[in-house]
Parts: C-alpha cells; sequence; structure tokens
C-alpha cells in the first residue's frame, strides 16, 4: 500500500508538472543547479560504496533530461556536467555571471548512525537580500520531497556554507540534502533508477513555482 501511494503521488506530481508547464509565463527564469563534490571529492560514501558525487550527478542530469523533453523548457545550468572537481568560489560565480533567478545545491548525506534518516535542507546563515526567499522556497521543497517520496522531514536548517553565503545575495539560494546514503533504506532507494526520477521531476517542478509568486 505504501508504494502504491508513492506511485500515485508521483503520477499526481506528472500532471501537475504538464499543467504548470503548459501555461505561458512573462518571463522565463534561470536556475543554477549545483551539483555537489566531484573528480576527487567523492563526497559521502554510502552502502555498497554508493558515492554522493555520483548520485546528485545522476540526479542533476535527469533534471535536465526532463525539463529538454519540455515543450518550453527551463533555462537550467549545471555547475558541472561530468565528473569534474569545480571550485566551491567557480559554483558562485557562475550564477552570478548568468544573473540567476534560484540557486539549488545537490547532495546526500551521511551519519554513523546507521537509523539517521530524512532530507534537511539548508539556507544561509546571513542576511541577505534574498534571505526570506531562500527560506520560504527551502520549506516548500523539502515539504514537497517528503511527500513525495517518503522520507522524514528533518526540517530546514541555516548554515555558513560557501556557496550559501556567496549567493543568496543575488538570487534564492538553498542547499538540499537528499537522504543518508548511510542508511540502507535510503541508500537502496536512491540507488534505484526510478526513484532518481522521482527525485528528479520533484526538484524540477517546484523549483519553478515559488518563483511565480
Amino acid at each position: 500500500m505504501k508504494n502504491l501511494l508513492k506511485n500515485v503521488s508521483f503520477v499526481i506530481l506528472l500532471f501537475k508538472m504538464c499543467f504548470i508547464f503548459g501555461q505561458e509565463t512573462s518571463a522565463q527564469k534561470r536556475i543554477v543547479i549545483d551539483v555537489g563534490h566531484g573528480g576527487k571529492d567523492a563526497g559521502a560514501i554510502g552502502i555498497n560504496g554508493i558515492q554522493e558525487k555520483d548520485v546528485v550527478l545522476s540526479i542533476a542530469n535527469e533534471i535536465l533530461r526532463l525539463n529538454n523533453d519540455l515543450e518550453k523548457p527551463l533555462d537550467i545550468y549545471l555547475t558541472r556536467y561530468s565528473d569534474t572537481l569545480i571550485s566551491l568560489s567557480d559554483r558562485t560565480k557562475l550564477a552570478k555571471a548568468l544573473d540567476a533567478d534560484l540557486f539549488v545545491s545537490l547532495h546526500s548525506n551521511h551519519s554513523d548512525n546507521p537509523n539517521a534518516r530524512g532530507i534537511e535542507v539548508y539556507a544561509s546563515r546571513k542576511q541577505e537580500k534574498f534571505s526570506k526567499a531562500s527560506v520560504f522556497i527551502g520549506y516548500q521543497i523539502e515539504r514537497v520531497l517528503c511527500k513525495t517520496i517518503g522520507y522524514k522531514s528533518r526540517g530546514l536548517k541555516f548554515a555558513n556554507f560557501q556557496v550559501l553565503q556567496e549567493t543568496v545575495g543575488h538570487c534564492p539560494s538553498v542547499l538540499l540534502e537528499l537522504g543518508f546514503l548511510s542508511n540502507i533504506d535510503e541508500g537502496t532507494y536512491i540507488s534505484d533508477n526510478n526513484n532518481i526520477d522521482r527525485i528528479a521531476l520533484s526538484i524540477l517542478l517546484f523549483i519553478q513555482e515559488p518563483l511565480k509568486l
């Protein structure tokens, strides 16, 4: 029954995306997806050797694929398109150079406690022009992700992450921790390509919706 409910939620989300993106927009929004880690920086290492850098790149590439299949795709850029290491400052410089309307950094979590689970969303501690918008979008993305894929909510938190500190003055920016690779259930879930699709679709839909407000 739980899997059935997840599948139903995914179908509803798909129809919702088709409706929203079928509407006319007054101005195309430019979105930068920051694909965490890369190259020699593997990030978190989870069950069966799954690596954070590979997980988030798979999600980002699926976001691009789904976006490109739309009749009117969004203006989306990635900070990396392959297994390369990009400096944190270069990631934020890209968002500024493109005059991005939204910056979303993708990550996955790890803990020494194998029972740790759930989604965390971070916004910058720094009080800047887009601080409130970042918090609002962060709450929205976490709510939708938890509902769609059935993960536990660990809430929206504040941190001094460089990619957030250097972008929040220019556009709303959030960092997503998409579950714990060290948790057997979540590590297995995110290793399945069907679930990568579900996560990517959720992000693609709801990074656009808050920007219309």
